[in-house]
């Protein structure tokens, strides 16, 4: 089987669509490994839905930690010059108002129409929406972090969800194990692949048609 990315260098390649200044929201399990992975010279001010804005990276056991001081995921991040501390509400009222320039999110299944599924899965029979309908809705721009198949080898990205939806026409980009992918009105737009991948491999996983850009290129995965 083609060697696939893993989820750190999948959380690089996602932090290179930081910009400097950017309020960024990063989702539970793969996303927030990002927060380790920004660009020299840029600062990112991290939010988080329990009440954090502008952490750093997540600090690895056995360093100084804060315990009171934890990301969504339930890690311990690194306190930052400048960094503020907020109530649950307030939080939520700048998902809600649109201040939060990127969301990072992991994803069961994406729609060609940009409609994310990622909260429950029928066959698990458990789930729990949380802030993902918030942050889906009122970011200014969304990126779906994920693998691009089952592991049974079914593609994740598909005409039509078939799991519940977490939101409708919300998905600008998705950077899989094997490649980017942007969604525009004129549909997926193949940008990028895996070191080791053709635009044909990549199709051959992906339920949907892929326009494959004129600027098709390998993934630079250095941060």
């Amino acid at each position: 089987m083609k060697r696939t990315l893993d989820n750190e260098t999948m959380a690089k390649r996602v932090a290179q669509e930081f910009e400097d200044g950017m309020v960024v929201n990063l989702g539970f399990g793969m996303p927030i490994l990002a927060a380790n992975f920004v660009p020299e010279g840029k600062r990112i001010f991290f939010h988080a839905e329990n009440g954090i804005l502008g952490y750093g990276s997540i600090i690895q056991e056995g360093q100084d930690i804060d315990p009171d001081l934890i990301n969504p995921g339930g890690l311990y991040v690194r306190p930052l010059p400048g960094m503020s501390v907020f109530n649950h509400e307030e939080a939520f009222d700048m998902i809600r108002g649109g201040h939060v320039d990127l969301v990072v999110l992991g994803a069961l299944q994406v729609s060609k129409n940009g409609d994310l599924a990622n909260w429950f899965n029928p066959a698990k029979g458990i789930g729990n929406i949380g802030g993902a309908m918030d942050l889906a809705v009122g970011a200014k721009k969304v990126i779906v972090v994920m693998e691009h198949t089952t592991k049974d080898g079914k593609s994740k990205i598909l005409n039509e969800c078939t799991f519940p939806l977490t939101a409708r026409e919300c998905v600008d980009m998705i950077i899989s194990d094997i490649a980017t992918i942007e969604l525009t009105p004129g549909g997926m737009i193949l940008k990028e692949v895996a070191p080791g991948w053709s635009s044909e491999e990549v199709q051959s996983l992906t339920e949907p048609h892929l326009i494959v850009a004129d600027d098709l290129k390998e993934m630079d995965l250095r941060v």
